[in-house]
């Protein structure tokens, strides 16, 4: 048995002999014996909670390998001890609640209402974790993926994790959609709403120009899919392959949408174009043109969502353009190509896996937002907030709610397999170990003439934008009175001189540290588990591995109401009981942005020869030794688009956390759609500049702690030729 295993036995008994079994009531404060003994698992099985003495006999079954280490079937021990203590702790969670049993035919059995318990609390997790590990450790000397523990552990860390955070809310309230209004299961009334000609109809092929919410949602996913990887990769080529004297500001540009707020980028866009807005006046006054709703609906969503997920695009395909061969490309001119065929012919294909990446990762995206069809939607309507309106309006429709998600849910499983089937199983690989001094070569002229005509009256209007955001800050109300003031960033972000010290006496403090705490301890969590997933669906086989990548992509596809509520209603009871708490608040975030660590470090490992960590194996390195120094070094690009990502999106979230949020842990963005609702938008925009202002120096910051990936290249002079290039020794 090596140290690990044994570690973990230990780490087992601890957590059911030694901590507290159940969580403690958050309006008490626990005192050291609360911590140690007083509550443990063991303790509570022997004055009176039974149904937790069995733990007892896996935890036992565990210790058999250590006292007998020379035994062959010691494998099958660990393996046997994990099943059954998992199986043990998941039982008894799942049939004993606040109020007794949780299944009628256990009532009917005992004839009483039976014990009660609480929500599981750190003994109960670290043992539940342990048991987990001891089964992978098992399944590892079993000859599982090698033998490898630290790979078998990963895989059944990361499914576990999934299945408690993703799939146990997610299939919560969808099973409300073959339940009527009592709960029964109605699989007719599933039928009849997933039928119904609001979803599905095709009016729009009429006079009457109207779809159904699902083709509605489908042309508008399919339109900001193309058009995020469009942009994404203009910018990308723009700041890689050109010698374009203002590229890092245009990098900036194209990645500061994503640290707003939706409806504020919502908000920008009705002050420019609205009946109202600064554009519609300067057409009325003096060109005559009729002002006119033409923002609200199709063309506002679809520019405000471009706004807003085009960054995205362009973080995973940086990554990609830039692991891209110069030899390769030389090869091909070497052979007389001309530089326009070899695009086409070379490198566009190995950008493959980052296109495809990109598009799917916008597509879901745009079928899973929620704040920009909320303010631009007008008539157009989507699933997201025909959901919301289904969960929180007048219909108080949870089962409309669930049928749509599972629409959602099916749209966002067809992408991922049209992304495999157009893939294939072609090789993109162009990292190897092999030395690379090439340059990459210049861009042929076309390609780079339609990169700068996309992509800089894109940043220019981009900054059009922030321009207005900026200025509705400094100004009493945007649209009426345009006096300059101080007095929405004095009302929320104001510091007074006490007795004691500084006092933070502006409203939004409370708010503004919650949020950088939770955003703060959200972004590496997603970054190392998404990365740390890429990693196995690209390194590893096992079975199931489809279902498993899918599975990672689930959370992401729902729109953040149906996560909140799902959320709400699975861990607000035992045996996981944790709403009220900042930790539900970083799970959230972890598992709704895991996706995109994941998609980005695919795109990344795809370009990564294999070679390079078998070389690593082969000269008796471990994996997890191979991961940290050789794998992650290469992953640079995906580790900061996962890091920016994550912290952005914890930042400016709203349609999942808007359930959540408690007094203690009130988020910056629920926050100011409370000042929206009241009518106080300077406020609103006085807050949300602030928060672009500490993202800005947070990805600066994560983009200077994680540097660049060195791949032994040199970089292209903006007057050096290819023929020049090549004479360079």
């Amino acid at each position: 048995m090596s140290r690990a295993t044994l570690g973990w036995i230990v780490l087992g008994w601890v957590g059911f002999a030694l901590l507290p079994w159940y969580g403690f009531d958050r309006s008490a404060t626990p005192t050291l014996t609360d911590y140690l003994v007083g509550g443990s698992g063991l303790v509570h099985g022997l004055k009176g909670a039974w149904w937790l003495l069995p733990v007892v006999a896996p935890l036992l079954m565990s210790l058999r390998p250590a006292l007998l280490p020379s035994r062959a079937d010691n494998n099958t021990w660990l393996i046997a001890s994990g099943i059954l203590g998992l199986g043990l702790i998941v039982l008894q969670g799942f049939t004993i609640g606040l109020n007794g049993w949780l299944l009628d035919i256990l009532e009917a059995l005992t004839g009483g209402k039976g014990p009660s318990q609480g929500g599981m609390g750190y003994g109960a997790t670290l043992t539940s974790f342990s048991l987990l590990v001891i089964l992978c450790h098992g399944l590892a000397a079993r000859g599982w993926c090698r033998g490898d523990a630290f790979v078998t552990s990963s895989i059944g860390i990361v499914i576990a994790l999934i299945i408690v955070f993703v799939f146990f809310p997610v299939t919560t309230i969808l099973a409300s959609a073959f339940a009527d209004n009592d709960g029964n299961f109605a699989p007719l009334e599933f039928a009849a709403k997933f039928m119904d000609r609001s979803i599905w109809g095709l009016d729009c092929l009429s006079s009457d120009l109207r779809c159904g919410v699902a083709w509605n949602t489908l042309f508008l996913g399919l339109l900001v899919g193309v058009g995020t990887t469009a942009l994404g990769l203009a910018f990308a080529l723009i700041a890689t392959r050109t010698a374009f004297r203002y590229k890092k500001l245009l990098r900036v540009m194209s990645v500061l949408p994503i640290i707003t707020p939706p409806f504020v980028i919502g908000l920008a866009l009705i002050l420019i174009f609205g009946r109202s807005g600064a554009l519609s006046s300067v057409l009325w006054e003096w060109f005559g043109i009729p002002r006119s709703r033409w923002i609200y609906g199709l063309p506002g969503i679809f520019i405000a969502q471009l706004l807003a997920f085009t960054p995205i695009a362009f973080l995973v395909l940086v990554g990609v353009v830039q692991g891209i061969s110069p030899t390769l490309e030389e090869a091909s001119q070497t052979l007389r190509a001309k530089s326009w065929t070899t695009f086409l012919t070379v490198t566009l294909p190995l950008m493959r896996p980052g296109l495809a990446n990109a598009f799917l990762l916008g597509f879901v995206e745009s079928l899973a937002d929620f704040g920009n069809p909320l303010v631009l939607g007008g008539n157009y309507e989507v699933l997201s907030t025909k959901i919301f309106f289904a969960v929180v309006g007048a219909q108080q429709d949870q089962g409309r709610a669930a049928v749509l998600s599972i629409i959602l849910l099916a749209f966002t499983l067809g992408a991922f397999w049209l992304q495999h089937a157009w893939l294939g199983k072609k090789v993109y690989t162009t990292v190897t170990g092999k030395g690379d001094s090439g340059i990459p070569l210049p861009l042929p002229r076309r390609v780079a003439l339609a990169s700068y005509l996309t992509a800089i009256p894109w940043a220019v209007f981009t900054l059009a934008v922030y321009v207005i955001i900026l200025v509705g800050a400094f100004v009493r109300s945007m649209g009426r009175d345009y006096t300059p003031t101080l007095d929405h960033f004095l009302t929320a972000f104001r510091v007074e001189q006490a007795d004691w010290g500084l006092y933070f006496s502006g409203s939004a403090w409370d708010s503004f540290f919650a949020t950088i705490k939770i955003a703060a301890v959200s972004a590496p969590l997603t970054a190392a588990i998404g990365l740390l997933t890429a990693y196995l669906l690209t390194r590893q086989r096992f079975s199931g591995q489809r279902s498993f990548e899918f599975g990672t992509l689930l959370s992401f596809a729902i729109p953040g109401t149906v996560v909140g509520v799902s959320y709400i209603l699975a861990f607000n009871v035992p045996p996981i009981e944790i709403t009220g708490t900042g930790f539900v608040l970083v799970m959230c975030f972890v598992f709704r942005n895991m996706p995109v660590g994941v998609r980005s470090g695919i795109a990344t490992l795809s370009q990564i020869d294999k070679s390079l960590d078998e070389a690593s194996l082969t000269l008796g390195a471990r994996s997890a030794t191979t991961m940290r120094r050789v794998v992650l070094p290469l992953l640079r690009p995906a580790i900061v688009a996962s890091l920016v990502y994550s912290f952005v999106r914890a930042m400016t979230a709203v349609s999942a956390v808007i359930f959540l949020v408690t007094a203690e842990y009130n988020m910056a963005t629920t926050y100011i759609v409370g000042r929206v609702e009241a009518g106080e938008f300077g406020l609103a925009i006085a807050y949300s500049t602030v928060l672009i202002l500490v993202m800005l120096v947070a990805i600066v910051a994560i983009q200077v702690a994680v540097g660049e990936r060195r791949l032994g290249r040199r970089s292209a002079s903006p007057s050096t030729s290819p023929v020049a290039a090549q004479a360079i020794p």
